[in-house]
């Protein structure tokens, strides 16, 4: 005969799958009377008799990934690269859990993630507000890589891994302001992402450093849309009444952009505006290896999340952390050393 599954165990009981899930798992939010029920029905079944039987075979676990746009960029397929590699050595398989870029009414999040399949969980690339809290109540073990600053990390029921930026671009910032570049412009959507909005905030820091005010007029900060970047920040640039002596960017991915409005429109031939970055990303080629930027290593995050998430997974009733990796900046051109 063979095992009975959760849903059978649910329907004979009339209750849902997961509360069946998390009482066989001993998780919380079920009742000690229902567990009991749930328990005495599974025995009856012989859920616990094929379970024994299967005792001798090695167990396989499984941790999903989830992710908006894993394909949207080389650097995150080398994270969850590194993650299932990671996690392979721990006899653990990795999910995709694919999920949308925008919560729409009525959404719900894919059944792997409540049905029971999957006993973690990691958070890659997600930036809605609505979906990033329905994944904060899964009654699952939880890793997020980066939050949105109206989300913070107490509400998100797991730990939380960010790229350190705010240092970083102060230090960038620092050394345009030592060096003369002192008309500085700063483009990325600061509310996008809380690193964002700290390596916004370390722009200001060394701002105040130098005991100077952002100028309003070289700063795009505001919200940009998914497939419009070039665009909005090419009609930006155009309205600009003259060019500042350095654009501090968000990312890398911004930065090719503006280089390309500059190669399109014959702006700045000679580089004498200096573009800095965040990433290292090589995948843009028209800034790879000439801008500063800050050398982010995407293994080096994946074997952190996967690390993370196999501790959370073992400790269940351990505090939440929140932990910061940092990265060597690479001064180029204008600022090298």
């Amino acid at each position: 005969m063979s095992k009975p599954t959760m849903q059978e165990i649910a329907d004979a009981l009339s209750i849902s799958r997961i509360t069946v899930w998390k009482a066989l798992s001993n998780r919380p939010g079920v009742s000690d009377s229902l567990r009991t029920q749930v328990h005495q029905k599974a025995k009856e079944m012989g859920y616990f008799q094929a379970e024994e039987s299967a005792q001798s075979l090695p167990r396989s676990r499984t941790v999903a990934v989830a992710v908006c746009r894993p394909e949207s960029s080389l650097f995150w397929m080398q994270i969850i690269h590194q993650i299932a590699k990671d996690l392979s050595a721990h006899n653990v398989n990795l999910m995709y859990t694919y999920l949308p870029t925008h919560y729409k009414d009525g959404y719900t999040l894919p059944e792997p993630l409540t049905n029971g399949s999957v006993e973690g969980v990691i958070v890659l690339n997600t930036y809605s507000a609505p979906i990033l809290q329905m994944l904060a109540d899964l009654p699952l073990p939880k890793v997020f890589l980066d939050t949105v600053p109206t989300m913070p990390s107490s509400q998100l029921h797991g730990d939380l891994l960010f790229i350190e930026g705010r240092t970083l671009v102060r230090q960038i910032t620092n050394r345009l302001l030592d060096r003369g570049y002192l008309k500085l412009g700063f483009i990325g959507d600061v509310e996008y992402a809380q690193t964002n909005k700290d390596r916004y905030k370390g722009f200001l820091d060394a701002l105040h450093d130098h005991n100077l005010s952002p100028d309003p007029t070289y700063c795009m900060t505001g919200a940009l849309g998914l497939r419009t970047h070039y665009e909005e920040i090419s009609r930006f640039l155009d309205f600009l009444p003259s060019m500042p002596d350095a654009f501090v960017c968000v990312s890398d991915y911004i930065a090719h952009f503006i280089q390309r409005y500059f190669e399109e429109r014959g702006i700045d031939d000679d580089r004498r505006i200096v573009l800095t970055g965040f990433d290292n990303n090589s995948e843009y080629l028209n800034i790879a290896d000439s801008i500063t930027t800050v050398d982010v290593q995407p293994k080096t995050i994946g074997s952190r999340l996967a690390a993370k998430i196999l501790f959370v997974m073992s400790h269940r009733n351990a505090s939440t952390e929140v932990s910061y990796v940092s990265s060597n900046i690479l001064y180029r051109g204008a600022l090298a050393k």
